[in-house]
């Protein structure tokens, strides 16, 4: 059977010419052919007339503070990363005489409600003064609502509100609906969305994208993070598949390891498309507050709807309270950590994998504070031998997770941990990681061998390089000085 991890293992790098391609090749776009394989620093972004969507924002942005980095590859890889997703993953047109965007996550033909929202976050504070921009995030927005309307349980959909789903999912086991691509329960799958719209809201002013469709969806939100509380029964989302790979699929005829129900919302899969081992998935249930607490302030002031606002609130206070007395664990010394996943009756799993919401992201995501005691223990725990997929060799360290498998170093990770520290060592490694670690492409991607970057997975992965292009831009604001460093 073809999965999704065979389908993005064939992207692998073994030495083999597809790696050797930029992301732009891969996406089918025109680049600039002079650009050899290697560390050359022409640009890999494709010609302009074949750039999903210019903004010229973005590229005054990308000018200036690529002219304050002083490191040449540092520099070389924000140009090439920073507008990858706007260069290669953009699908633009009109949807009941509303904007539309469709964005594929880059080597896969399908829209993550995940992905899609973190690949263009780098852009939101540009896009009051850019209408091109704006028109975009109109389009992604209301697609997110539709989106959601048809399946609030879906993590990935297609353009073609009537195409049949990827090829690994066809034939699982769940109530699969035209137009979905892939059916894993994920919280995150709905948060992501929420974020990106109070993050819109909150920059440009702009309630156009907030309609009776939006808030309907919204209401679907709270609803599905209700009935998967389980308080009245397991709900109506089930599903396995047959798969050689346990992480693609759920026990218990397809409703997941048994729990205590706590008042912790149930995730079936990881942000990174793997199963739970345990349906409390901590960081997921940490960003629903967040999200939750998002969605009140907007209910508030776009809708003036109090009764919704305060039910966010009070499932928010509900879950974190929850989080509170389930969540954490604590080692022979008597320290205490954030747990990863929990099962309410005291089982409980450390860990962390680089997808984000991962237990590294939260003070990222804004679901904690960055210098919260609990978060920098648990912070420190995730980057050392601790976790199981904190991985350190000749090449890096860094923390990867099941989907790509063992000795795997997820670029994102490294990426995180920058945008979470405040040392300035600390960041300067993670830029040395970085730079050491592209295999030559220009490019970040899904995951590197810890010994041997040019084994790496997904050549085209526009999430991470857009990550990338988020963290040059937070060190220009917070840590000017340090891209003023001649090397790294």
């Amino acid at each position: 059977m073809q999965t999704r991890r065979k389908m993005l293992m064939m992207a692998a790098w073994a030495g083999g010419a597809l790696a050797l391609l930029p992301a732009a090749a891969l996406a089918g776009a025109a680049w600039d052919e002079r650009a050899p394989a290697g560390s050359d620093p022409t640009s890999r972004r494709p010609v302009p007339s074949r750039r999903t969507l210019s903004s010229q924002a973005v590229e005054d942005t990308l000018l200036r503070v690529k002219a304050a980095i002083a490191d040449p590859e540092l520099a070389w890889l924000f140009e090439n990363c920073y507008p990858n997703s706007l260069d290669t993953t953009i699908t633009l047109g009109d949807f009941d005489g509303k904007p539309d965007t469709f964005i594929v996550t880059g080597d896969i033909p399908a829209m993550w409600l995940r992905d899609s929202s973190a690949q263009v976050w780098p852009y939101l504070p540009l896009a009051k003064a850019d209408p091109a921009l704006r028109r975009m995030f109109r389009g992604l927005i209301h697609r997110h609502a539709r989106s959601i309307a048809l399946d609030p349980y879906a993590n990935a959909f297609l353009h073609d509100a009537e195409a049949q789903p990827l090829s690994w999912a066809a034939a699982d086991m769940t109530d699969m609906k035209p137009g979905v691509a892939e059916r894993k329960w994920e919280i995150d799958s709905l948060c992501h969305p929420i974020r990106l719209a109070h993050g819109y809201w909150r920059l440009t002013g702009d309630a156009e994208p907030f309609d009776e469709q939006w808030r309907d969806a919204m209401s679907q939100v709270i609803q599905t993070f209700r009935v998967q509380q389980r308080r009245d029964g397991r709900g109506p989302y089930r599903f396995q598949r047959a798969s050689e790979n346990p992480n693609d699929t759920l026990s218990e005829d397809g409703f997941g390891a048994p729990t205590r129900k706590v008042g912790l919302i149930h995730s079936m899969f990881r942000p990174s498309d793997d199963a739970c081992v345990y349906p409390f998935l901590i960081p997921a249930n940490l960003f629903a507050v967040q999200s939750l607490r998002q969605l009140a302030a907007m209910m508030r002031a776009v809708f003036r709807d109090s009764a919704l606002a305060a039910e966010c609130e009070s499932l928010a206070a509900e879950v974190d309270a929850a989080v509170q007395l389930h969540g954490r664990i604590h080692d022979p010394r008597g320290r205490t950590f954030l747990a990863y996943e929990v099962d309410g009756f005291g089982n409980t799993l450390f860990m962390d994998d680089a997808n984000i919401p991962s237990l590294m992201s939260l003070a990222y995501l804004g679901a904690c504070r960055s210098d919260d005691p609990l978060y920098r223990a648990t912070r420190e725990r995730c980057w050392s031998m601790d976790n199981p997929y904190f991985f350190r060799g000749a090449a890096a360290q860094g923390v990867g997770g099941p989907h790509a498998g063992t000795k795997m170093i997820w670029p994102m990770s490294i990426i995180v941990r920058a945008l979470t520290s405040a040392d300035d060592a600390e960041i300067r490694d993670c830029l040395r990681l970085l730079k050491r670690t592209h295999a030559g492409t220009g490019f970040m991607h899904e995951a590197f061998d810890q010994d041997d970057p040019a084994h790496f997975t997904r050549p085209w992965f526009a999430w991470a390089n857009s990550l990338f292009g988020e963290m040059i831009l937070d060190l220009s604001r917070r840590k000017p000085a340090l891209l003023r460093h001649e090397r790294f």
